[in-house]
């Protein structure tokens, strides 16, 4: 019930006046049954400005840190992302992964919709980073289709490290469905996991223009924080050399 007061009365038609959101693609979202949002992921404002923007509730699963604030300001963050149906997730748990998994497994087979950052985390450089195969797992074990969906300059509102917003239009494209079946009954194979996983990806390439880096950002974060270099310069050292990668890849997708 307070999602749709927040979407509609209390947050929702400020936003609207203020960021002018549009959105491109909305008849791929299925109106009713089970689907994954897969998103780019550029600002703190993408999990606001996507549910916005969709007539069904987007669940998103949260890193549990923005439920356990304290005071006042803590309480305020807590009730907000609560009232946006975000669902909290331990991270630094040894079961996160799993928890993760199951947690979002459990929502689409309740008929809901998913929306899921497959990068991991937001991009450090606005490019578009390599996708986690959490993704496919959850599709597979779920029977969801996939949704690309695409932020664009969001992060020109809220740039990292920066807590004030800017005003800037958003915009939102939202890809055709991807069909999976294909590959039912296939969950935990990892190149079929891997492969889906790159397949959405390369829709998101395409729908935002951004550059591919086949590199986790996660990792690239950790190695900026550690050197202190950009992320361009911390790519530069983990991407693999090209010929190695192409030896690892796998002669069959089915392992």
């Amino acid at each position: 019930m307070f999602y749709w007061v927040l979407k509609f009365v209390l947050v929702g038609p400020i936003l609207r006046l203020v960021f002018r959101p549009d959105i491109q693609g909305l008849e791929n979202v299925p109106s009713k049954g089970p689907a994954i949002l897969a998103s780019n992921h550029l600002s703190f404002s993408d999990s606001i400005f996507l549910p916005l923007m969709v007539p069904r509730r987007v669940t998103f699963l949260a890193k549990s840190e923005y439920f356990t604030g304290k005071g006042l300001k803590g309480l305020l963050i807590r009730w907000f992302f609560r009232g946006a149906g975000m669902v909290p997730i331990d991270r630094t748990s040894g079961t996160a992964a799993k928890d993760a998994l199951d947690t979002g497994i459990r929502i689409l087979r309740q008929g809901r919709l998913l929306g899921i950052y497959p990068e991991g985390t937001r991009s450090p450089d606005a490019r578009l980073y390599r996708g986690k195969t959490g993704l496919a797992r959850m599709a597979l074990e779920s029977g969801a289709v996939v949704i690309p969906v695409v932020m664009v300059d969001t992060e020109k509102i809220q740039p990292i490290g920066k807590k004030i917003p800017r005003v800037h239009k958003v915009r939102i494209r939202v890809g055709v469905p991807l069909d999976f079946s294909r590959y039912d009954g296939m969950s935990g194979d990892r190149f079929v996991e891997r492969s889906m996983t790159d397949e959405v990806m390369y829709e998101l390439m395409l729908l935002s223009g951004q550059q591919y880096v086949d590199v986790y950002a996660a990792k690239v974060k950790a190695a900026m924080d550690v050197t202190g270099k950009t992320a361009e310069d911390v790519v530069a050292m983990l991407r693999p050399d090209p010929f190695e990668a192409a030896e690892r890849v796998p002669a069959t997708l089915a392992g």
